[in-house]
């Protein structure tokens, strides 16, 4: 039988980034934290964490953090008909993009965590590459554009957050004052979130543009509308993010018509219990995208 402590101290060096910060969270030394480590390596006759460069997890690690995070989600309902097995309130790591943390995300899920004292972890990822968090057994959930599952996972649609391609009146007359045109693409300004970030890629090639172009890196939501306002690029900016700067006049499309529609799905395991379906339904059925 498995060890829960030992999963635990595993689960906790992972979403703590250290073992120092895991005996904190879990009220332990740093070296019984390491104890617990390495009998459960022992136990296993494989390690369960590369320690260097970068502490991540093994695949043997990864396999048993998905484990424990369903078995978390699991005793979260026993313990809605067992009241003694509560804890003080649960907790539920989750991966979305920015850009929906920024906007919808805290409506739909607000009212849910309050009625179930939930906490959440929240893990920002691009939402290209979200799934991969979910792979590894670092987070319950994601929120991301792909719509495969991973094994043993399920996979729902949640809506479409529709950007558009947005710069300040000044910049659009600067750079495009002469149309939209593959000569101006390669040399305007873009903004991007991250290097992991395709959505100016992908907007680029619907418009039939496949180049490089100049472009500034900035990984936070908020700032990069703040980029976009100082006339230093345009950049991909969820339509319902950006309105009310749409309506005073201070960000305008470059290319006007042109959107770039960005599908989300909700991926979460199959045995994560009745608070991951209620989650499901909470974000299946709040009315807080562009459309459905």
């Amino acid at each position: 039988m498995i060890d829960y402590k030992l999963l635990e101290a595993l689960a906790t060096v992972i979403e703590s980034g250290g073992f120092e910060r895991a005996g904190l969270a879990l009220g332990l030394s740093q070296s019984a934290v390491s104890q617990r480590i390495r009998t459960l390596e022992i136990r296993l006759g494989q390690p369960v964490l590369v320690r260097s460069p970068v502490l991540k997890a093994t695949p043997a690690g990864q396999r048993l953090l998905n484990h424990v995070q369903q078995v978390q989600l699991l005793e979260r309902d026993l313990s809605k008909s067992i009241p003694a097995l509560s804890e003080p309130a649960a907790r539920l790591r989750i991966a979305l993009n920015a850009d929906s943390l920024a906007t919808w995300w805290s409506a739909a899920v607000g009212n849910f965590c309050a009625d179930e004292a939930l906490l959440l972890d929240l893990v920002i990822e691009d939402q290209d590459i979200g799934l991969r968090r979910m792979r590894e057994g670092d987070v319950a959930a994601c929120l991301c554009s792909s719509p495969q599952p991973v094994a043993g996972a399920r996979c729902v649609p949640v809506g479409t957050m529709t950007y558009l391609p947005l710069a300040t009146p000044d910049y659009v007359r600067r750079y495009f004052g002469g149309g939209f045109s593959e000569h101006t693409l390669q040399h305007a300004p873009a903004i991007v979130f991250g290097p992991n970030d395709q959505l100016q890629h992908r907007f680029l090639a619907q418009c039939g543009y496949h180049g490089t172009f100049p472009h500034h890196l900035c990984p936070s939501s908020e700032g990069f509308v703040k980029l976009a306002l100082a006339g230093m690029g345009y950049g991909m900016i969820p339509e319902m993010q950006a309105r009310p700067e749409i309506a005073a006049g201070r960000l305008i499309s470059i290319a006007p018509g042109q959107t770039l529609e960005v599908r989300l799905y909700w991926h979460f395991w199959r045995h994560g219990g009745g608070v991951m379906d209620r989650l499901t339904q909470a974000l299946q059925t709040a009315e807080t995208f562009d459309s459905r």
